[in-house]
């Protein structure tokens, strides 16, 4: 039996995956979409223009891209996938440290956008993994007593054609 305190924390904890994800959404947004340059179809965030600010800018980026890493880690990625966001994470930093060269590499890389996407395709896959261990009713049969919906119409049809009654 499962009771109201732990139901209630299972509700916090995916109340709050959510949160965390839409969360970790905006700040990849924000650091690296969030401006477009006028004229073009290219957007800048904020690592790239924090990361003109010599020495300091970058490091702040490289910050601030190591927490999507931490929360991503929180929410259960794999090693696997989360040395491919530190590698993201590291080239973004060594990279974008060279001067000019880096300010463009920063603007084209976006190592957190890549990042956001690696976080939402793990989520993607142990969401479908979770959902199809559930066992699912074969179509057409009517649902247990107490479910809601189902597909009655074919079971109802069937026992109508085979009634004893007509023939």
């Amino acid at each position: 039996m499962v009771t109201r305190q732990r139901r209630d924390r299972r509700a916090a904890a995916v109340g709050g995956d959510e949160r965390s994800v839409e969360r970790l959404r905006r700040l990849a947004y924000l650091l690296d979409d969030r401006f477009r340059i006028p004229g073009t179809r290219y957007r800048i965030g904020l690592d790239g223009l924090v990361g003109l600010v010599p020495g300091i800018g970058d490091a702040a980026t490289t910050l601030v891209a190591l927490y999507i890493v931490l929360e991503a880690r929180r929410l259960g990625v794999p090693l696997t996938k989360l040395g491919r966001m530190g590698i993201n994470v590291g080239v973004d930093a060594v990279l974008g440290a060279v001067p000019l060269v880096g300010d463009l590499f920063d603007v084209a890389w976006k190592a957190n956008r890549r990042n956001l996407a690696l976080l939402l395709e793990h989520l993607d896959a142990e969401g479908q993994a979770r959902h199809a261990g559930k066992r699912q009713p074969p179509v057409g049969s009517a649902p247990a007593p107490g479910e809601q919906g189902g597909l009655r119409w074919p079971v109802a049809a069937r026992r109508r054609r085979h009634s004893p009654g007509r023939r």
